[in-house]
This record gives C-alpha cells, sequence and structure tokens, in this order.
C-alpha cells in the first residue's frame, strides 16, 4: 500500500489530484468548527450522547458536526437518503429504469435529479433537527428569524457539501461523498482513544479489559475485511460469433456479487426503523406513544432490551435480502445473459438461469445479512454487557471505511496500471 501511495506521488497528474483532494477535505474539517449562531451546544452534545443508535450514527458520520450543531452537522446525509430513493424509485418507476439504461447520458440524468431531490430532502431534514434539539431546550432564539437562518444556513452548507464532494469525484481521487464519510468516522478516533483513556483512569476498565477489547475490535477488523474482500462468482460462458470473415471463439467470464454489498444499507435502514418511535416520542414525553409503544415492558422497541436487538438483527437480515435482491434484479440479468449469447454452463437459458440466480441471491443475501445483523448488534452489546459505555465505536463504521478505502486504493491501482506501475491490489 505504501508502495502504491509513493508511486501515485511520484506521478504528476496523481499527485495534483492527491493535493486537490487533502485541500477540499482541510477545508471540509475547518467548517465542522463554525458553530450555528443560537445553539446551546452543551445541551446539545449531552442529548446525542444520550441517543439512541440513529443520532449517534449521523453524529459519527458527520464527524461530530451534528453534536455540536456545526454549519456541517447535516452533512452529506440529505444527498445520501436522495440516492437511495432515487435508486427504490428506479425500480418502481418504468420511465426512470428505462432512462437507467441508456448509459451514460442517463446516469447523468438521474444524478442531476439526485441532487435536486437532495435540497428538499435537505430542508426536512433540517427543520426536523431543528424541532428535535428545541425539544431538548438547546435553542437560544426561538424566534422565526433564527428558524430560518438556522435551516438555510444548514441546507445552504450540506449543498455546498454535496458540490465539494462532486469535485473530488471528477477532480481528485475517490469518490468524494464517500471520503467526506471515511475521513469523520476518521476524526473521531482521537474521541475513542480519550474516552477510553478516561475510563482507565476512572479505573471502571483496567489493562486485561482494554487488552481484550483491542483483539476483538482487531479480529473485528479483520472479519469485516475479510467479508468485503469475498464474493460469489457465477461462471459465465459467451458462444462463439461469425461477423463477417472473422469468426470469434467464445469466451468464459463470471458475475461477481459481493457478499457485503448491502450490507450498510440494511444496517441504515433496519436502525432507522427500530429509532423511529424514539424520535417521535422525544417531542412528545409525556404521552401514552413513549410510555408504552417506545418505554413499554414488552415493547421491541425499548432500548437495550433482548426483543430490541432479536428485531434489530431480524430487520438487518431482511433489508439485506431486500435491497440485494432489488439491485441485482435476476430475471433482468438472465435476460440481458440471453441477449448477449451468454449462458451458466449447465443451467438452461431464460426462466430456469432467472431462478438459479435468485437462488444464489437469496442465500447470499441471508450470509451477508447475518454478518450485518452482527456488526449492526455489536455497539449495543459493547453498551449494555461491557464497562465500555458511550464509546462511539461500531462495526458499521469499520464496513464503511473499509469499502472506502478499498474502492479508492483501486482507483488510484488503476490509474497506476495505466501508467505501467505495480501497484497494491494484485
Amino acid at each position: 500500500m505504501l508502495s502504491t501511495l509513493r508511486n501515485a506521488w511520484k506521478v504528476p497528474e496523481l499527485r495534483k489530484r492527491l493535493l486537490y483532494t487533502i485541500f477540499l477535505i482541510a477545508i471540509f474539517r475547518m467548517g465542522n468548527h463554525i458553530p450555528v449562531p443560537g445553539i446551546d451546544t452543551a445541551r446539545l452534545a449531552e442529548f446525542a450522547g444520550q441517543s439512541g443508535n440513529l443520532i449517534n450514527f449521523y453524529d459519527l458520520i458527520s464527524g461530530g458536526a451534528f453534536s455540536s450543531f456545526s454549519v456541517f452537522a447535516l452533512g452529506v446525509i440529505p444527498y445520501i437518503n436522495a440516492s437511495i430513493i432515487m435508486q427504490l424509485l428506479t425500480i418502481a418507476i418504468p420511465q426512470l429504469e428505462q432512462l437507467s439504461k441508456e448509459g451514460e447520458e442517463g446516469r447523468r440524468k438521474i444524478q442531476n435529479m439526485t441532487r435536486y431531490a437532495a435540497i428538499p430532502i435537505g430542508v426536512l431534514q433540517a427543520y426536523g433537527a431543528y424541532l428535535l434539539i428545541r425539544s431538548q431546550n438547546a435553542i437560544v432564539d426561538t424566534s422565526m428569524v433564527n428558524v430560518v437562518m438556522i435551516v438555510v444556513t444548514l441546507i445552504a452548507a450540506s449543498t455546498f457539501l454535496m458540490w465539494m464532494g462532486d469535485m473530488i469525484t471528477v477532480k481528485g481521487l475517490g469518490n468524494g461523498v464517500s471520503l467526506i464519510i471515511f475521513v469523520n468516522i476518521l476524526s473521531k478516533f482521537p474521541t475513542t482513544i480519550y474516552q477510553i483513556s478516561a475510563l482507565k483512569k476512572g479505573k471502571y476498565v483496567g489493562p486485561v479489559e482494554i487488552a481484550i477489547f483491542i483483539l476483538v475490535i482487531l479480529a473485528l477488523l479483520i472479519a469485516v475485511i475479510g467479508m468485503s474482500l469475498a464474493e460469489r462468482r457465477i461462471p459465465v460462458q459467451y458462444a462463439g460469433k461469425a461477423i463477417g470473415n472473422k469468426v470469434f471463439k467464445g469466451q468464459s467470464s463470471h458475475i461477481p456479487i459481493s457478499i457485503t454489498g448491502s450490507a450498510v444499507i440494511a444496517i441504515i435502514f433496519a436502525m432507522s426503523v427500530m429509532e423511529f418511535p424514539y424520535t417521535i416520542g422525544q417531542f412528545w414525553p409525556a404521552s401514552w406513544f413513549n410510555k408504552v409503544i417506545v418505554n413499554g415492558v414488552y415493547s421491541p422497541f425499548k432500548r437495550n432490551s433482548i426483543m430490541y436487538v432479536v428485531l434489530y438483527a431480524i430487520l438487518t437480515i431482511f433489508f439485506t435480502w431486500f435491497y440485494t435482491q432489488v439491485t441485482f434484479k435476476p430475471e433482468e440479468m438472465a435476460e440481458n445473459m440471453g441477449k448477449s449469447a451468454g449462458f451458466i454452463p449447465g443451467v438452461r437459458p431464460g426462466n430456469a438461469t432467472a431462478k438459479y440466480l435468485e437462488r444464489i441471491l437469496d442465500r447470499i443475501s441471508v450470509i451477508g445479512g447475518v454478518f450485518a445483523a452482527v456488526i449492526a448488534i455489536f455497539p449495543i452489546i459493547l453498551a449494555t454487557y461491557t464497562s465500555f459505555q458511550g464509546i462511539s465505536f461500531g462495526g458499521t463504521m469499520l464496513l464503511i471505511m473499509v469499502g472506502v478505502s478499498l474502492d479508492t486504493l483501486r482507483q488510484i491501482e488503476s490509474q497506476l496500471v495505466m501508467r505501467h506501475y505495480q501497484g497494491f491490489l494484485k
């Protein structure tokens, strides 16, 4: 890896792209420390520390900007939500599905639609964030002028981040939005180390517990890397073709299907479902909804209970299966394979191929879903059954960081291969 980065630095074009990426990320990190005026940040930080998985996850991928309510408090979350919604709409609306099949031009149009959709979604999320922190008495000035100023500031900063991510993608290295999330997660590491150090000084944990904690994290990291690189390769044989006087021999290829490709999205969906009742209950703390649905004795939404963990894991597995099915579309894959004169050895073309692909996707999604469920409930186990309470660390952040790192390294590798360098990924 170090050799790859050193070779990349030697290439003037790649060095320019790398410096451009670092420059934009530095601007972004400085903006993360500019607070929105009129906010009681101490009260908000206390609320964020006591909040559930969803708020903590948003604070994590925003690099702590939400707990301090800086101008980048929304981060790229509106754009991520818009991307997920557009992916689902592409499946449901035939016109968008047809547009996605029109090559680069169609994908560019869908990308523009996603950017436009991120703005109204950001408005709703900005106002929702305002209502949430107002319910915690963290707003110093509740006048209409201050409300408009807060919402406009958050929307403008989120739109600026969306533009910055596009610029990194076009003129820098890697996927800009993913790198912004990666840097935000990485920025929380010093805080995590400080929290562990404070627990040790307070004699809440000992050296043995810290050593076991580090070993568990390393084992989890190795497992995430292994599962992120793992894929199921479906062999495909293409028949020979005769074009004019030339005869082209048949070729063998494969369809790679990632085992953890849907894990992060599935965890976010499951987390949103589990935390939605709690978020609603924050607005009306004394209501029957909060007392019965959220904090009831037999409520599956009661935090850190056995039913909560079980339902969270089941939802994660279900959303992994669902998102894998709607993303790959076995019938469409079989149809495209038939149009290209391709077939899976030992499987009849057409409906039999679609059923074969569907069985494989079902198995992969279950395996990936179980792994995603383990990753999802790890922070709950860490907070409930160990002394490392309040540590903002979870397997989801490892999934994101490993995925972004591998994707960025692959892009650098492809650039170096074009320049005849030997890189990292072989």
